[in-house]
């Protein structure tokens, strides 16, 4: 099959799924006010890292009892930090379905070394079972599998009542899809998903439970200065008014403020989602009429609106081996990249070979639906040259 060349190309040709495209209309010149060369201790910086903190929670409308941090190395630590500073004290219940959440359970086993573990599992495209978590124990998950795209549905399995933390890697979901916030007492991001802001630097938020576990109780392992949230079983208070555990780059943190204040005058994170979920349709209007791709996840119930993840499905395909289909879809990608209409558009490397494209808000969605011809242009280009 021969198709015509498209004309029309994405204004941002950037679809990575982490650091994610900047904000319609950014520029560098934005940062410009940033104050760098000074201590991040000055009243200056620590007010600017105190802005970063009070406009995140209000933007996101945060219950006001959480308290929120900047952490060091971007959502991991944040995640990290609360894996090694809360559990330990009862049984762990960790749900992955993707590459992350993997991680986390090898941390919680192989690293922290915890006794009563369930481990729910599932391979790329599925979601495990969560009517099998169990609350009287901690329970552990992402709320959207970023290497795989899929995503838990709602709040709705997670009980009012529960014994347990839940403790949620919320990053490539949060600012993009709606959450109850109440229903989880530990959410980790960082500033490069949805805000479309530079790596490095990550966001924990807890609740007053989360707070509560850390007041009362001390794991038995020694926690690294990085991961230490409370002192003697009393709460770093510093870290969640601007006093950062380690240095911040006050580039990024100038850059996340205006990421933050772009959300505020486009309506708000209801607007970002809504945004998100055109982005999602585009795909999935695309996909229903395609003969050659498909999603991973075939559930509409838990398919992500930021890391949408797509398939072959063409029969002529499925006759390479597992490495041949990734350089096939190499070649692909690298046709578009060299036409300056996507980058970054491969699927995660440890995930079926896949391309993986990034819906979150700050792709526009006249730029999603430009995009697509050329993939059905590249992808037969590429076939017709095998």
């Amino acid at each position: 099959m021969t198709l015509t060349k498209p004309t029309n190309k994405p204004l941002n040709p950037n679809f990575s799924s982490g650091p994610c495209a900047k904000r319609p209309d950014w520029n560098i010149s934005l940062l410009k006010n940033s104050p760098v060369g000074r201590s991040h201790r000055s009243k200056e910086c620590k007010n600017k890292l105190k802005q970063a903190i009070d406009k995140s929670k209000q933007v996101l409308k945060l219950p006001s009892s959480y308290s929120l941090a900047i952490m060091a190395g971007s959502n991991t630590g944040a995640l990290e930090s609360a894996l090694w500073s809360l559990l330990g004290c009862r049984g762990v219940d960790v749900l992955a379905w993707e590459n992350f959440g993997k991680d986390w359970v090898i941390d919680i086993l192989d690293q922290l070394k915890i006794k009563n573990v369930n481990a729910h599992q599932a391979d790329y495209g599925k979601i495990p079972d969560l009517s099998k978590a169990n609350f009287k124990n901690d329970v552990v998950f992402t709320w959207n599998g970023t290497t795989s795209g899929v995503r838990v549905p709602d709040a709705n399995w997670i009980p009012d009542d529960r014994e347990g933390l839940t403790i949620c890697d919320a990053t490539s979901g949060i600012f993009s899809m709606d959450i109850d916030f109440k229903k989880l007492d530990v959410i980790t991001w960082s500033w490069q998903k949805v805000l479309g802001g530079e790596a490095a630097h990550g966001m924990l938020a807890l609740s007053p439970r989360a707070i509560e576990r850390l007041e009362t109780y001390t794991p038995s392992w020694p926690i690294p200065k990085l991961f230490r949230l409370a002192n003697k079983k009393k709460l770093v208070k510093g870290i969640f008014e601007g006093s950062t555990i380690n240095t911040p780059s006050m580039i990024c943190v100038e850059d996340v403020l205006d990421s933050l204040n772009w959300v505020e005058s486009v309506g708000g994170t209801t607007e970002l989602i809504k945004i998100s979920n055109e982005n999602l349709k585009i795909v999935e209007d695309w996909v229903s009429k395609s003969n050659w791709i498909k999603f991973m996840n075939d559930n509409k119930k838990t398919r992500s609106s930021t890391s949408i993840t797509l398939l072959i499905k063409d029969e002529w395909f499925k006759k390479f081996n597992e490495d041949e289909q990734k350089d096939f879809i190499k070649k692909v990608i690298s046709k578009l990249d060299s036409e300056g209409v996507a980058k970054d558009i491969n699927g995660y490397p440890k995930a079926p070979p896949s391309f993986r494209l990034w819906g979150g808000a700050t792709v526009q969605n006249s730029d999603m639906k430009a995009l697509l011809p050329w993939i059905d242009w590249a992808y037969n280009s590429v076939k017709n040259n095998a």
